[in-house]
């Protein structure tokens, strides 16, 4: 069952993407624009232990919900404030924010990415009661934001980026070209102009990350431990990189998170010829391998965690694909 619903995830996602991904999509909740913003200021394991889902629901009214900051960013493609103000009200967790990250940068335009980072008008709500459910919901692009960081920077981890049949003919943005979605990160064959934090920029001006963001990871500076980041659609946590090696154990050792996908054996028929596109370079190349590592097809676990120390379905940002989850298990 799993392996079905990571198939229908993949197919999902891949449609998403060349339907207008990381590169040019803008969400009902992000618009270009400026608003005001409030006044406050402010290893790796090889054994996988994964957790049986016991528990469909949570309640996280106490972690985050005054996680506030207005802060210049002096970044030669920033220079502009950056702020952010997440809130509760006893049933939604609610973010306003400018969109502009809290860290520094790389240079945009570039030779990769044409576009100029600008502030966007930010409003998301999500629950504080998340249910996991037995479906999965695949967001991304037109599909809707998957999740934001903490900074008020959103999730996109897919692109527009298409090829053809055979690799005749690819766009790294619309009008699509196939059915063959190139990915951001993990290959040398495109260049989306990202930075040291897997963010570039979309036509819109909005600043997004395809993967770990490592600036506000390092501004965090938490070191080797769990490392709460953001929140997903859903209203389910999202953590960077490190988790216990038992999910269900604070005292277990930390290690570095592995997904369960995989990069196929065999490339699927009418792909480009891996001399011309080596295996990573499109979405499709890549399988969900239950047991593999250790999270299931929507880079998620339940386990303990530093915020729930009773267990919390949540999610994690990972160094290899699919890099940021780009699905939700939670009711949405």
């Amino acid at each position: 069952m799993q392996n079905l619903q990571a198939a229908s995830i993949l197919s999902a996602l891949m449609l998403s993407a060349a339907c207008g991904g990381g590169g040019t999509d803008v969400s009902d909740t992000v618009t270009s624009g400026t608003n005001e913003r409030p006044s406050e200021n402010i290893s790796t394991d090889n054994s996988f232990q994964t957790s049986a889902d016991t528990s469909t629901s949570a309640v996280t009214q106490d972690v985050e919900c005054s996680y506030t900051y207005d802060v210049y960013n002096d970044s030669a493609s920033v220079d502009m404030q950056s702020w952010a103000r997440w809130t509760c009200d006893g049933t939604e967790r609610t973010l306003t924010a400018n969109g502009i990250p809290d860290h520094p940068v790389g240079t945009f335009p570039n030779s990769g990415n044409p576009n100029s980072i600008s502030t966007q008008s930010v409003s998301a709500a999500y629950t504080l009661n998340p249910e996991k459910t037995s479906t999965s919901t695949t967001l991304g692009g037109p599909r809707g934001v998957t999740g934001y960081i903490l900074n008020g920077v959103k999730i996109d981890a897919g692109t527009a980026g298409t090829c053809s049949d055979n690799g005749t003919s690819c766009a790294m943005a619309p009008p699509m070209q196939g059915n063959w979605s190139i990915e951001a990160l993990g290959q040398t064959s495109f260049n989306f102009g990202d930075d040291a934090n897997h963010a570039h920029v979309q036509p819109t001006g909005a600043y997004h990350y395809h993967g770990i963001p490592e600036g506000f990871v390092s501004k965090l500076d938490k070191g080797v431990a769990m490392t709460h980041i953001g929140w997903a659609a859903d209203g389910f946590p999202i953590y960077a990189r490190y988790g216990y090696s038992d999910a269900m154990d604070t005292n277990s050792e930390v290690v570095t998170i592995q997904s369960s996908y995989q990069l196929k054996t065999t490339p699927e028929p009418n792909r480009a010829d891996v001399s011309m596109y080596p295996m990573g370079t499109f979405t499709q190349d890549y399988e969900f391998i239950e047991g593999s590592g250790h999270l299931d097809a929507c880079n998620g676990r339940t386990g303990v965690t530093p915020e729930f120390p009773q267990g919390i379905y949540h999610y994690f940002a990972t160094d290899m694909f699919p890099f940021l989850q780009r699905c939700v298990n939670g009711a949405l």
